[in-house]
């Protein structure tokens, strides 16, 4: 696992068994679960340690050391395997532009810029092969730049409309 401390301090994890393991080095940890806090002792230091809050969707949480806060995020082999692939979530919804499907003739642009726009919403149609096709937003997010005007042509792939 990679395991990120404060935004700041990353720490590659494995646990084995009851082996733990930090950054390749082999930690030795003795750890007493209580009723709402876990006492570990690590080289010859102890520590309390109490979970604050936990996000199991975003493997997110805050932890207080001996009176001090911690926000912990964990990266899973899975994960890392979703990043690595193309497909993480934190990218899968962030759409920058609007590209035109085909070519075609932008009969009516529905949006404006800085108009906040929902997933699913309408936000141009575009005549192509006689037929009136209406572009919706594949995402919520504020429109950025429109680079079309009604009435223009437009080729495939050309951008249509820009988000922030």
């Amino acid at each position: 696992m990679k395991v990120k401390v404060n935004e700041h301090y990353d720490f590659n994890v494995e646990i084995n068994n009851d082996l733990l393991s930090v950054n390749g080095s082999e930690v030795s940890i003795d750890s007493r679960s209580l009723a709402n806090h876990t006492h570990v002792i690590y080289k010859n230091k102890s520590f309390n340690i109490e979970i604050v809050t936990e996000d199991k969707t975003t493997k997110t949480s805050v932890i207080k050391v001996n009176g001090t806060l911690y926000t912990i995020e964990i990266e899973d082999q899975y994960d890392q395997l979703l990043k690595q692939l193309g497909m993480d979530n934190s990218q899968a919804n962030k759409v920058s532009e609007i590209k035109a499907p085909m070519p075609g003739l932008v009969l009516n642009v529905i949006v404006a810029e800085g108009h906040e726009v929902n997933k699913g919403d309408s936000l141009l149609v575009l005549e192509a092969m006689k037929m009136e096709n209406v572009i919706k937003s594949p995402t919520s997010g504020i429109i950025k730049k429109i680079l079309i005007n009604k009435g223009d042509k437009v080729e495939k792939n050309e951008i249509l409309i820009q988000f922030q």
